[in-house]
């Protein structure tokens, strides 16, 4: 009922491209509530969720510590639009465990971050070209779209954007140095900033090869560009010091996003302090917004803060739960003679129906049967597990989920694949007794 009315009243009906179904073959899947690591639908019906609002959710739905009272948090208002000590206390926080971030602004979504960071790069080099790496997601704004990851390749499109926007963007194999070479090649003295997921997380999961990102740190500071990591998802899913202490690799602007608040739109852009004096009203570029800092969303920030560093065993804890899943599902696959690269790191699963080892680059990640991976969603969802809607996306996993929940998961897939085997060329002779 609610998916014929979705589609009567909204765009395509959805309100974000990848909820409509389309990549998987549909149906929109409606969600009535949430607890814990589980979602429920319109019937009522409980499935283990792997989607966690694409990321933010590190602690499943409805975590006590976050949901508690939040009537006082709205107490003395919500939105202010003034400047206040909690956002401040905010700042430092976030610089403590990120000191790249010299200087900070708060946004409201990843989307803006990011558009921020280029609009303040090119105040600051007087330059407009920037390099982004093909598969990479950067939000929706026009230059981040071209050669987009996520949901933006599956069922987006270049409609509204400007041809002329194409001029000022470079496009890049991820993980592949000779290739920003060639990109940049009689351009680099063009470009403002180099954009990079440090991990990619939106063309399936896809690692930084050794020297790749300090191979970036080299050529921005040898152009004379700034290096902006995009960490929206990987900022705490990784870590309190995120992909650039993963690696070691400092970049000169980052952007973080609603992982930060739990999933609230709460987002920030910041970096080296003379960057970031491009800004007015210290310099000449403008970002602002009413709801840039509101003191709601700077609240529950605070309390995803505050858990995280009253437990930093989540972190071990979530991570070997996902070692668990990605075993099991390697086994599956070996059992059945699928040679497909499983990918786990921290607290986030991904695997492909591509031969192979693990994708390198965008081209990789393009080569997978979408087909297969199609049918595996819907087998899937009748089996209770609810996926990304989308091969691009990847698997989170939460403090909420339990082994019970996994093993569950590593069990409905292991009938899922076998049930969509005569449909794609799995053989029924390569299947393991089990």
């Amino acid at each position: 009922m609610q998916t014929a009315l979705a589609s009567d009243f909204l765009a395509g009906g959805c309100d974000s491209p990848v909820r409509s179904g389309w990549a998987v073959g549909g149906p929109i899947f409606v969600q009535e509530r949430a607890a814990g690591p589980y979602a429920y639908d319109e019937a009522g019906r409980r499935y283990i969720d792997y989607v966690m609002a694409y990321g933010p959710l590190m602690f499943g739905h409805t975590h006590p510590a976050l949901i508690r009272d939040l009537d006082s948090l709205a107490a003395d208002g919500f939105v202010w639009g003034a400047t206040h000590r909690h956002e401040l206390r905010l700042a430092a926080r976030i610089r403590a465990h990120l000191p790249s971030m010299e200087r900070l602004r708060f946004v409201s979504t990843g989307t803006e971050a990011m558009m921020s960071a280029v609009r303040v790069a090119r105040a600051f080099t007087r330059r407009k070209a920037v390099l982004k790496f093909a598969g990479n997601y950067h939000g929706h704004f026009d230059a981040a779209l071209i050669d987009a990851g996520a949901s933006a390749e599956d069922c987006g499109g270049s409609d509204g954007i400007p041809a002329g926007v194409g001029a000022d963007v470079l496009v890049a194999r991820f993980n592949d140095l000779e290739s920003v070479d060639e990109a940049s090649r009689g351009r680099a003295h063009r470009v403002a900033a180099i954009l990079v997921e440090p991990i990619a997380a939106n063309m399936g999961l896809v690692l930084p090869e050794r020297g790749f990102l300090a191979g970036l740190r080299e050529r921005a500071d040898r152009w004379g560009a700034l290096l902006v990591f995009d960490e929206v998802v990987s900022w705490l899913r990784f870590g309190l010091r995120g992909a650039q202490g993963w690696f070691c690799v400092t970049p000169d602007l980052t952007a973080l996003g609603k992982i930060m608040g739990g999933g609230l739109p709460i987002a920030a852009f910041g970096g080296r302090r003379d960057v970031m004096d491009a800004l007015a009203p210290a310099g000449g570029a403008f970002t602002g917004g009413t709801h840039a800092g509101n003191p709601f969303c700077v609240a529950m920030v605070h309390r995803v803060l505050d858990l995280i560093e009253a437990h930093p065993e989540y972190r071990e804890q979530t991570a070997l739960l996902a070692a668990r899943l990605a075993d099991g599902l390697r086994a599956i696959l070996s059992q059945r003679g699928l040679p497909y690269a499983v990918v786990q790191a921290e607290s986030v699963v991904d695997f492909k129906f591509r031969a192979g080892p693990p994708s390198r680059n965008f081209d990789d990640a393009r080569r997978s049967d979408r087909a297969s991976y199609a049918a595996y969603y819907r087998a899937m969802l009748r089996r209770g597990i609810l996926l990304p809607p989308s091969p691009n996306e990847v698997m989170f996993l939460s403090t909420a989920h339990t082994a019970d929940d996994v093993d569950r998961t590593i069990a409905a897939a292991r009938d899922a694949l076998d049930e969509t085997a005569p449909h794609f060329g799995i053989s029924h002779d390569s299947k393991a007794k089990s």
